[in-house]
């Protein structure tokens, strides 16, 4: 599996910004995708996960502000970030998941390459 994101870029603060994740290889319809993110100094977390189906989870600090979506014939997942405040500010990085991930709360082992988010205050 590959992954593939795109999208961060410098924004100001009230600003948006909608990264994409292209993966390859097989079964991407079946399996949950997430986002995550990484300040400088911070640990890695999770921002939102999606699932086949298209049930969300978001993390309470982007409730209300992000979005997860995916396109299965474009094996691609988004993430639309609106409102953006300077504490958004991180690397984000896709991450495909099995199911067993997903209802255990953890990572998958696959991850893009990340793309930095920048929101100037």
């Amino acid at each position: 599996v590959q992954l593939q994101a795109s999208g961060g870029g410098l924004v100001q603060a009230g600003g948006s910004l909608r990264l994409s994740c292209a993966a390859s290889g097989s079964s991407f319809s079946i399996k949950p995708m997430g986002w995550y993110r990484q300040a400088q100094g911070k640990q890695r977390e999770l921002v939102a996960v999606i699932t086949s189906g298209g049930s969300t989870n978001f993390a309470d600090s982007v409730k209300g502000r992000f979005t997860i979506s995916r396109d299965n014939a474009k094996n691609t997942v988004y993430l639309q970030m609106n409102r953006l405040k300077p504490e958004d500010t991180a690397v984000y990085y896709c991450n495909v998941q099995t199911p067993a991930d997903y209802y255990a709360g953890r990572a998958g082992d696959y991850w893009g390459q990340g793309t930095l988010v920048t929101v100037s205050s």
